[in-house]
């Protein structure tokens, strides 16, 4: 069996390397970096839509404040 040289080292090196990363980022079957992020994004979005349903309904509690007092002045 012949030696490596230099330069096929390097590669093997390089390679395991970036198998390493590759692992830390897409992860190795149960998440990795980008499942944590697509979680925190969903998450995100959850908030959002949650704030703007509190929103709407504020709003519609305001309104129906409004038109109690403008009833309550014109009457």
């Amino acid at each position: 069996m012949r030696m490596m040289n230099e330069f096929e080292a390097q590669v093997l090196s390089d390679l395991c390397v970036l198998k390493t990363q590759m692992t830390g980022l897409m992860g190795d079957g149960n998440g990795g970096r980008i499942a944590d992020l697509e979680h925190r994004m969903e998450q995100h979005e959850q908030n959002w839509q949650r704030a703007k349903g509190f929103l709407a309904a504020f709003s519609v509690l305001l309104t129906v404040a409004e038109v109690a007092v403008w009833a309550w002045r014109h009457h």
